[in-house]
C-alpha cells in the first residue's frame, strides 16, 4: 500500500486570496454586529488572527475594507434579482402584474438570504443599516439601483394609469419593509409573544409581496389631489 501523494503547495496567489476571503468574512460579520463606526482594522485583524500590518498591506484604511465587503457581497443580490426580474419580464411580456414583479424582486432576495447562511444574514443586516443611514448608507445602496429601476419599469407596465411618483413612493415603502425584515431585529417576536419570528423568512416571503401589491394598487386608486 503506497502513501497518498502529497497535496500540492498553494501558490502565493492562492494564499493571498484565502487570506483576503478570511478578512472579508470577519469584517462582514463585525460590521453587521457593530456597525461601520463600531469596528476598527485592529478588531478585524484580531478576529482573523493576522497582524495589523497585514491588514494595512491589503487595505488602505477601514473605509477601503468596508468598500471591499460591499463590492463582494452586494453583487450576489443584484445579479440574482436582475436575472429573476428579466426572466419574469420575458414570461409576462406586456402583461406583468404588480405581485408578479414584486415576487421576482423580493422573493429572490429572501431565497438568496436563506441559502447563503451567515454571509447572507450579515449582508442583509448591512443593507438594513445602509438603507437608514444618510451619507455612507446612500452611497452603498446605489449598488442596488439597477435592480430597483428594472422593478420600477415592471410596475409602470403593471399600473399603466398610475402616477409615476406614487410608484416611487410605493417602492420607498417596500424598501423600508424589506430592509427591516433583513435586519432580523426580533421586535415582532416580542410584540407577538412568539407568535411570529423575525427569523421566519419563509412566512415573510409568503406574505410580503401580496401585502405590498395591495398597497401599490390602493395608492394608485387614490384621487389625483395634492396631499399638501
Amino acid at each position: 500500500m503506497t502513501d497518498a501523494a502529497p497535496k500540492p503547495r498553494r501558490t502565493k496567489a492562492e494564499q493571498r486570496e484565502e487570506t483576503l476571503a478570511l478578512i472579508l468574512d470577519a469584517a462582514e460579520a463585525l460590521f453587521a454586529e457593530h456597525g461601520y463606526y463600531g469596528v476598527t482594522l485592529k478588531d478585524v485583524a484580531k478576529k482573523v488572527g493576522v497582524s495589523s500590518t497585514l491588514m494595512h498591506y491589503h487595505f488602505n484604511g477601514k473605509e477601503s475594507l468596508f468598500d471591499a465587503v460591499w463590492a463582494r457581497g452586494a453583487p450576489r443580490s443584484v445579479d440574482a434579482r436582475l436575472e429573476a426580474m428579466r426572466a419574469y419580464a420575458a414570461k409576462a411580456s406586456d402583461h406583468p402584474t404588480v405581485e408578479g414583479a414584486l415576487r421576482a424582486f423580493l422573493d429572490t432576495d429572501f431565497d438568496l438570504n436563506m441559502a447563503s447562511g451567515l454571509s447572507g444574514r450579515y449582508m442583509g443586516i448591512l443593507g438594513a443599516q445602509a438603507n437608514s443611514a444618510p451619507g455612507w448608507g446612500a452611497d452603498k445602496m446605489e449598488y442596488f439601483n439597477p435592480t430597483v429601476m428594472v422593478l420600477i419599469g415592471l410596475l409602470k407596465k403593471a399600473l399603466p394609469g398610475c402616477d409615476e411618483a406614487r410608484i416611487f413612493w410605493g417602492y420607498h415603502f417596500v424598501s423600508g419593509a424589506l430592509t427591516h425584515a433583513m435586519a432580523r431585529t426580533g421586535r415582532i417576536d416580542r410584540l407577538s409573544n412568539g407568535l411570529c419570528s423575525s427569523e421566519d423568512f419563509a412566512s415573510i416571503k409568503h406574505y410580503m409581496a401580496t401585502f405590498m401589491a395591495a398597497g401599490f394598487e390602493a395608492i394608485c386608486r387614490l384621487p389625483a389631489t395634492d396631499p399638501a
